[in-house]
């Protein structure tokens, strides 16, 4: 029903401006579809104010295994300001940035799919929800800034840039820290108050920050979405989260070149790369998959007959390495667009208090793939998540404990792959037809469904759509 009244205000806005003269419209640029916004854009521009609003809407449907078969759309609008504030009070170098978004829409993940690699980073609940606010102070010609507010840290750490291409979640923001960090740690939908630092020198770049660990104030296993709002801005009662990222530039172009092709040769002659290597660490406890505080399997509290097993035990701390590769390995034309990438990123965290304990991802992407489609990219990525060994042992015991109540299958891991094209019309519209398949979801859940199976393999296939006003 959100998604019938979210199509019928876009159609009806639509209508409405088709009534307005040509004449008055605004006229699409380069980047934005209402261009300088009949005259507001160069106008707040002279006073340091930028604003962007673009808008994400996406089909999806698995027409193989899950729950059930079936298609939901999901869309986010966002809004963002931000203020520089040397044009606009004389303080060079500082930058204020607000931005804001509505989530609309159901999740096909959730509704159909049961998986932990979700089909798209933009499912979420439905909510309008303040999302990052914070200033940006620059020093030394911008070899090194600092930030403190609202941040959301899947804008600057542990980051692919040729990952970006794809929908699934996990190539954005990793699935390691979605599930083993409080509310999936400060990462969208959501955000953190902390503060982060940026230091370069040649072709390094230091990154490090302390950020308030717990961005939904609640207890580990519970939602936060629901109630994230004003009252969750300022939680410091969980914990604090540490993350450092250390980043080496290989080949990287001059000041006013882009290793996508700009029409100008690189100073360099090798092939541009980006590696990065970090660790976050959270102060505070989490829960073990498996044990209780007397060191009873947690599946024995289901037996009403059985002694007290205890309380679920609490580990001190947590912690992840990880690593990410971003390489170019072919480009005939040093000055052209077409191009191909790989990349790969590899997460590692203790077994004993995360769900989570390994996950990767790799992929390839071919940039300008046909003749006269500079702008467009073909990619095909995939990736695996694996349960942690208390998780897993959990289901084992799950499985043992109750085998005469149901189907409990020992859980695993989940892979997916996904192939998509990001075709570019114009440099404010994206389409992007997507296809997914996902392997054992869930990591071999069972199927409420269908008496002693799992959740079969899934197709999903779909369309995301973006556009830049």
């Amino acid at each position: 029903m959100a998604a019938r009244r979210h199509v019928s205000t876009i159609a009806l806005g639509a209508s409405m401006l088709l009534a307005v003269p040509a004449a008055a419209l605004a006229q699409p640029s380069a980047n934005s579809l209402l261009g300088p916004a009949w005259g507001v854009r160069p106008w707040l521009n002279q006073y340091g104010v930028t604003f962007g609003l673009s808008e994400i809407s996406e089909v999806f449907g698995n027409t193989s295994g899950g729950l059930h078969q079936g298609a939901t759309y999901d869309g986010l609008t966002e809004l963002s300001v931000g203020v520089d504030l040397g044009r606009a009070f004389g303080l060079s170098g500082g930058t204020v940035n607000v931005s804001a978004f509505q989530i609309h829409g159901r999740s096909l993940s959730q509704d159909n799919l049961s998986n932990l690699n979700t089909i798209s980073g933009i499912e979420a609940s439905r909510a309008e929800r303040l999302w990052e606010l914070w200033y940006d102070q620059q020093f030394r010609d911008g070899q090194i800034d600092t930030k403190i507010g609202l941040q959301s840290l899947d804008q600057e750490f542990i980051t692919s840039a040729s990952a970006g291409l794809f929908a699934n979640t996990v190539l954005g923001w990793p699935g390691l820290p979605s599930y083993d960090l409080y509310a999936g740690g400060p990462a969208y939908p959501l955000s953190s108050l902390g503060a982060r630092v940026r230091g370069s020198q040649g072709p390094f770049t230091l990154l490090a920050g302390v950020f308030d660990d717990n961005p939904g104030e609640r207890q580990f296993n519970n939602d936060p979405q629901p109630r994230a709002g004003a009252d969750n801005l300022f939680n410091l009662r969980t914990g604090a989260l540490f993350i450092a990222e250390l980043d080496y530039a290989l080949n990287a172009p001059s000041a006013g070149q882009t290793v996508v092709g700009d029409g100008s040769a690189p100073t360099s002659s090798g092939l541009p790369g980006t590696y990065k290597l970090g660790a976050w660490f959270d102060t505070a406890a989490f829960p073990d998959p498996e044990f209780s505080t007397l060191g009873q399997p947690l599946i024995t509290r289901l037996d009403p007959t059985g002694a007290d097993a205890g309380a679920q035990r609490m580990r001190r701390h947590n912690f992840s390495l990880y690593g990410v590769a971003d390489q170019t390995i072919w480009r005939p034309d040093p000055a052209g667009a077409r191009m191909v990438n790989i990349f790969t990123r590899l997460m590692g965290a203790p077994g004993d208090r995360n769900l989570i304990d390994f996950a990767s991802n790799v992929g390839i992407v071919l940039k300008d793939p046909l003749p006269g489609r500079d702008a467009d990219s073909l990619g095909l990525a995939g990736g695996y998540t694996k349960l942690g060994s208390h998780a897993i042992a959990y289901s084992r015991d799950q499985n043992a404990f109750d085998s005469d109540d149901g189907y409990f299958p020992v859980r695993s891991g989940e892979g997916f792959l996904e192939l998509t094209y990001q075709y570019v019309p114009n440099g404010w519209l994206t389409i992007a037809p997507d296809a997914q398949y996902i392997f054992l979801p869930g990591g071999g859940i069972a199927n409420p469904n269908e008496t002693g199976r799992r959740i079969s393999n899934e197709l999903v296939l779909g369309a995301r759509g973006n556009i830049n006003f």
